[in-house]
């Protein structure tokens, strides 16, 4: 979108009642897909931050509940539909933990959805992820020294981070001892 269009959206009088509807139905009824539609419009057009933060938090109570009954019925998240927004919420509730620091959250995090997702790409981009908070480093370090930002392959992998500057399988196995280390000490997280 050009500068004159973002300007368009933020005064255009019937695309912010859309949107404000879209909203308040969205959280009433629990629709994760429509609150992702309001949160990515909000987000891109720059507008009010106490909406935006009401409109996440909904999106991850929903998110939780869901994932809950889901895991508690012994299936795993299916990389489609509403349980693709499931999987990016608790996604990027974990990286916001890493950005802030929270290692030992963004951990528990990273380390629960890759034990209840059934999809290996994104299991393995979660291992990954894991030994690297193990080594304490840093989201903005990770990011400059191990993803490959250029190489998107599958466009629903487009909210994760997957694709790196090195052969996964090959560092999974490098790594495969302090992955088995954090799998111990996570483990009571799935009980």
């Amino acid at each position: 979108m050009t500068k004159e269009e973002l300007n368009e959206a933020r005064t255009n009088p019937d695309f912010l009642k859309y949107l404000e509807e879209t909203r308040v139905d969205a959280i009433s009824q629990g629709n994760i897909s429509a609150l992702y539609e309001v949160l990515d419009s909000m987000l891109i057009l720059d507008l009010q931050e106490e909406k935006i933060n009401e409109v996440y938090e909904n999106i991850l109570k929903i998110t939780f509940s869901k994932v809950d009954e889901i895991v508690n019925n012994g299936r795993k998240l299916k990389f489609e539909g509403d349980e693709l927004f499931y999987i990016r919420a608790f996604y990027e509730f974990a990286i916001e933990k890493w950005s802030y620091g929270d290692m030992d959250s963004a951990k528990q995090l990273f380390f629960v959805l890759s034990n209840i997702v059934d999809d290996n790409k994104l299991v393995d981009a979660l291992n990954v992820h894991l030994i690297n908070l193990n080594k304490n480093v840093d989201l903005d370090s990770f990011y400059e020294k191990n993803v490959d930002s250029k190489n998107v392959e599958d466009e629903k992998y487009g909210y994760f981070i997957v694709d790196f500057t090195f052969e996964i399988e090959k560092y999974l196995n490098e790594n495969a001892q302090i992955l088995e280390q954090e799998y111990e000490k996570l483990k009571y997280l799935l009980d």
